[in-house]
């Protein structure tokens, strides 16, 4: 018999499923609208939205200048006498371990500042955990800038690192939630703070005073000056806040995104794309813990992101930070050797832009692993040439092992590496999208550490002096890197989030990721599909 308040019930219940039905057919019409945005219309559509994720995303450039910042101070005179020991009468040097100290000391801060980052976005917000990041930062900057020795030094660089920490995650998630599909590869890589640093050094390098150093580190705080009045203007993530339950804000947020002017796009289409994909995502595991990432269909996304990260070191990246050093070991005159990795600097920015000639032409899986095999060739190419230049040295050897490492840097930066974030971005769930992008940045750092400790012996000639040779290890690591791909490295160019949740669902092979069909009618909640039959 059935009473009064269980037809209530029931029709309740009727009236979800059309309403569930009708969000996912609105879904369905939005994602067809991405996968049919060329590159001039995303542009035109979300203008606001390339400015916004620009500006989130230039604070990577400070990260990028404390690396270089700290490795060149080691040969500047004026830092050597005031942190270093007096070797012989007027000559400074800062000693092996305090090299290793400062070296990895921001690496241990952004080791803490990631995991932070994983919990602060989700709870507070993209835009809110940038701006108190921000002001840490600022803050931090006095300790190094004041630092009266180098113990001082040390401290200020493991807490300097921890808001870099948070960089590394926030700004890529941001501009990946922020833009359509196309954009993505574009506005997740987007840094020149090694370039800015190497500049900066030159021009006080004919300083002998204590401002030789602190100029740099004062420089610093210019781009906290600039970004915090900016960061406080940005919106905030439309699918932050449609994971949060506040749809008027996010409606309003993708508003300040879109332009205007663009009468064939349709807003409430794209919240129920978020909304939907949300809700599928929670009706599968509403865990947003980092054990999380580490259940079910999860663990499968993590360990590829992971991995993809870990590659940017196995694909011999150790070798490239060496190169002036490695060229030097390799026969080159040190001033050569400077001016090869000048050179590299300067490839290495043109394969970047390259990248974007082929990010339109080919899938990401396709550039990504062809990317790989021939850094294999080239770090094959390199141990050979140290063969016979270990044997019978000679300038002609030194110079093409110089020249395969510049061709190397285009490689690398037209390949593996502006498709890390890109892959990393897309590949996780939007629940856990921002504790992946941690822990896979998390083991990038430890596999740097890992690295860091390894090539010095490898190159230098008081250890294990392989020089040139060291490229057979590193094409080793390439091997694996390039076998791992094949079988992990999904498609994900053309796929929306939804998509790629039922393709890992469904548990598509890798390699199948761009042909297979998805039914949208998967994506309702389980529960509402079995209330309707």
């Amino acid at each position: 018999m059935t009473g009064p308040t269980s037809k209530a019930q029931s029709t309740k219940e009727v009236a979800q499923v059309v309403e569930d039905s009708a969000r996912v057919a609105e879904a369905h019409d939005a994602t067809q609208q991405e996968h049919e945005m060329g590159l001039l219309e995303a542009l035109s559509l979300y203008p606001k939205g390339v400015l916004w994720s620009i500006v989130m995303s230039t604070a990577v450039i400070m990260e990028g200048y404390d690396t270089k910042l700290m490795g060149s101070f080691y040969a500047q005179p004026a830092f050597q006498k005031a942190y270093g020991v007096e070797v012989k009468p007027g000559s400074y040097q800062i000693t092996a371990p305090w090299q290793a100290g400062l070296g990895n000391g921001s690496t241990v801060g952004q080791l803490m500042g990631l995991l932070v980052a994983g919990y602060a976005s989700e709870r507070f917000g993209f835009r809110r955990t940038m701006l108190v990041s921000m002001v840490v930062i600022a803050a931090f900057i006095f300790i190094p800038f004041f630092a009266p020795n180098i113990e001082v030094l040390e401290v200020g660089q493991v807490l300097f690192g921890i808001p870099l920490g948070l960089f590394q995650t926030v700004t890529v998630v941001y501009a990946s939630e922020i833009t359509p599909l196309c954009l993505r590869p574009y506005l997740t890589n987007y840094a020149f703070g090694q370039i800015i640093a190497t500049g900066l050094l030159r021009g006080v390098l004919s300083r002998t005073d204590e401002w030789a150093y602190r100029i740099p580190f004062a420089a610093q705080w210019v781009w906290p000056a600039i970004l915090m009045p900016a960061i406080y203007l940005a919106p905030e993530s439309p699918w932050w806040l449609v994971r949060r339950g506040r749809l008027d804000q996010a409606r309003r947020e993708l508003q300040r995104l879109t332009s205007a002017r663009n009468v064939h796009f349709d807003l409430e289409k794209n919240i129920s794309l978020m909304l939907v994909t949300t809700e599928h995502e929670r009706a599968v595991d509403a865990a947003t813990s980092y054990w999380a990432c580490f259940r079910g269909v999860n663990t499968r996304r993590t360990v590829i992101a992971i991995g993809i990260y870990c590659i940017q070191t196995l694909s011999g990246n150790p070798l490239r930070a060496y190169s002036t050093y490695f060229l030097q070991q390799a026969g080159m005159p040190t001033t050569q050797a400077f001016n090869m990795a000048i050179i590299g600097y300067g490839v290495a920015i043109g394969g970047g832009f390259f990248s974007w000639v082929l990010l339109p032409l080919f899938g990401r899986r396709t550039i990504y692993l062809w990317g790989l095999c021939l850094m294999f060739i080239i770090m094959v190419l390199v141990g050979g040439l140290g063969v016979p230049q270990a044997e019978s040295p000679k300038p002609a050897y030194a110079w093409a092992i110089g020249s395969v490492l510049i061709v190397s840097s285009f490689l690398y930066n037209c390949s593996i590496g502006p498709l890390t974030n890109t892959l990393c971005a897309e590949i996780p769930s939007t629940l856990l999208r921002s504790k992946t992008v941690v822990l896979a940045r998390w083991s990038y750092t430890v596999s740097g550490i890992v690295a860091g400790t390894l090539t010095p012996y490898q190159l230098n000639p008081t250890a294990w002096n392989w020089a040139a040779k060291t490229g057979f290890f590193w094409a080793g690591a390439c091997l694996i890197s390039v076998v791992f791909s094949f079988f992990y490295v999904p498609e994900s160019k053309g796929r929306t989030t939804a998509e790629m949740d039922l393709l890992f669902e469904k548990k598509v092979a890798p390699r199948r990721f761009a042909k297979t069909q998805v039914n949208f009618n998967e994506i309702i909640p389980t529960n509402n599909k079995e209330e309707s039959v």
